[in-house]
């Protein structure tokens, strides 16, 4: 009996450590993984927000202001044109700048070029067309676009721009909820910054500044 005993003490030990051993890792592991995870998914959302402010200044460009409106914006990528300008010759050529003397010509010339082969020409329209959506949230969750006008201290109405992507929404909330929970609070209360990635501001002009930069 005694010894009947003692052999269940040593299998509810070897169970008692392994439990153990198990927490540890996971305690140890769990953020590691996190970071990990975090760092992968934060990759995916700035490459896209990247693109998103690329057409966002082209469409300022064009038109003195920015657009809240994704299809619109996916809408002028895909479809819409820009005006540019060139030299038309070298001006260390000096026949050249000769001969556009002679017929009292500039050494410029405009042209047109298309916004989507221009800047998006590594882009399929099917991926433009995707813009607005934030990765990893399988074209559910849409980023947070905002637009307007803002007035300086210098009294001069500027037009700026904010678009957002709030970690809850992009990172695993199931999987990771004690450590999303601990991030966006650190965000908030020790470091006062957004809790996401974004770039732009409704409050202030900041050329269109991202907070991963």
């Amino acid at each position: 009996m005694k010894k009947t005993i003692q052999v269940i003490l040593q299998v509810v030990l070897a169970v008692v450590i392994v439990a153990l051993i198990y927490v540890i890792y996971k305690q140890i592991s769990t953020p590691i993984r996190f970071e990990n995870e975090q760092k992968a998914r934060e990759e995916a959302v700035i490459e896209r927000i990247k693109d998103i402010r690329t057409a966002e200044r082209q469409f300022k460009s064009k038109y003195q202001r920015f657009t809240a409106d994704f299809d619109s914006l996916i809408n002028f990528v895909l479809t819409e044109t820009m005006e540019g300008e060139r030299k038309i010759v070298d001006e260390d050529d000096s026949v050249g700048m000769a001969m556009l003397k002679k017929m009292k010509k500039k050494n410029v010339e405009k042209f047109t070029y298309s916004v989507k082969d221009s800047l998006f020409k590594n882009l399929t329209p099917e991926q433009i067309k995707q813009f607005k959506y934030i990765p990893g949230t399988n074209g559910k969750t849409q980023f947070l676009l905002d637009a307007g006008t803002i007035e300086t201290e210098s009294k001069v109405v500027i037009p700026v721009v904010e678009c957002r992507a709030p970690y809850i929404s992009f990172l695993d909330t199931v999987a990771y909820r004690q450590e999303v929970i601990n991030l966006v609070d650190n965000c908030i209360n020790n470091l006062d910054k957004y809790p996401g990635i974004k770039f732009g501001s409704m409050e202030t002009g900041n050329n269109e500044a991202g907070n991963w930069e």
